[in-house]
């Protein structure tokens, strides 16, 4: 091949690797959101969609059209410890109401919206929601802030104009929600219930490796510990966390896919982009002593927060240092640093690599 050819060809598995970790980070991409980005995928949606397909078994839709990529994310593992930032049940099922109204009503007011969910709240018969309480508004407001994220919306001093393409991209489910009673029923995966075990293993076997901060080998299933531990699997995951653009770290105890331009992470640590990241760091610290209970890391918070009182304002009132202890180790548990059992908090071992950071 000559000098020519073979730039061509590392540019393109550059961009390649860069559009696989951007609808990782950023599963529904959008033309408004990342116009570079979104340009970069329609250009290079062949091998990505093949990637993500061979692979982890997800599905990409990319529509130049209509502006947008979505990468499909299944799973059969549904992690309660990573909601959309800052949401809770409450807002989830503002959201829902929302996007409903926003599916049938296209053009309207934020106002003329929060009433219609008013009211749709009432019929249902949900918990009400009522605009002019302080904590509904905050609500509301994050739920339209997220969905003006997604690239849902437009808004105007006047109104906003809704995308029903883009709304009813968000969901990812394999059948209707309305269809099935437990969420087991929404993750199904019917592909994997005849005898394809050798592609369940390498699907499910990377969709840890490249969806989890940390992979503890105690946590993968024997199959999966089968499958890493044989050359083909082993190719198979180097090649394809090579193709990503990451690399694999493998230690004694586990496994850990690194993007070293931290790409393909929707949040990092350690960071101190918020104070609960601050607050883990030291909690972490303190884990490194040894176990302790949930009530000696709020004790911790508490001397940190009285040590700076200027710091971290939303924590400053009565029951701060719980919540803010609470959100650190939410933190630590969700980046595979920490696990908590009976009350007993403990540092985990991929804890190590991040003090060293620290450090």
């Amino acid at each position: 091949m000559s000098r020519t050819g073979n730039q061509l060809a590392r540019l393109e598995s550059e961009e390649v690797a860069r559009g696989i970790r951007l609808l990782l980070a950023r599963p529904l991409l959008t033309a408004g959101n990342d116009p570079d980005g979104f340009d970069l995928i329609r250009r290079r949606r062949e091998p990505i969609v093949k990637w993500f397909d061979y692979y982890c078994g997800w599905r990409v839709m990319v529509e130049p059209r209509a502006g947008y990529a979505r990468l499909f994310k299944t799973t059969q593992r549904p992690d309660r410890t990573r909601p959309a930032e800052g949401f809770d049940r409450r807002r989830y099922v503002l959201l829902c109401l929302t996007c409903a109204e926003l599916l049938t009503t296209t053009t309207t007011t934020i106002d003329a919206l929060a009433e219609r969910v008013h009211q749709a709240a009432n019929l249902e018969h949900l918990q009400p929601f009522d605009p002019t309480k302080r904590s509904d508004r905050g609500a509301f407001a994050d739920v339209l802030d997220f969905l003006d994220q997604q690239g849902a919306f437009e808004i105007s001093e006047t109104e906003i104009r809704s995308d029903p393409v883009i709304i009813t991209r968000l969901l990812t489910a394999q059948v209707s929600p309305s269809t099935v009673d437990t969420v087991e029923g929404l993750t199904r995966e019917t592909r994997y219930d005849q005898a394809h075990r050798s592609l369940w293993q390498r699907h499910s076997t990377m969709r840890r490796l490249i969806d989890d901060p940390v992979v503890y080998k105690e946590d993968l299933t024997e199959s999966q510990r089968a499958f890493l531990s044989s050359p083909t699997g082993r190719k198979i995951v180097q090649t394809g966390v090579g193709l990503a653009g990451c690399t694999l770290e493998e230690r004694a105890e586990g496994y850990l896919v690194v993007d070293a331009d931290a790409i393909a992470t929707d949040t990092r640590f350690p960071d101190d982009d918020s104070h609960a990241k601050v607050a883990a760091l030291l909690l972490l610290d303190r884990l490194a002593k040894g176990p302790a209970r949930t009530e000696d890391l709020a004790e911790e918070a508490r001397e940190l927060l009285t040590k700076f009182r200027n710091w971290a304002k939303a924590y400053q009132s009565d029951g701060g240092a719980d919540r803010l202890a609470a959100d650190g180790l939410a933190l630590l548990v969700a980046f595979g640093l920490a696990r908590v059992h009976n009350g007993t908090v403990r540092r985990l071992p991929a804890a190590a690599r991040y003090e060293e950071l620290h450090d």
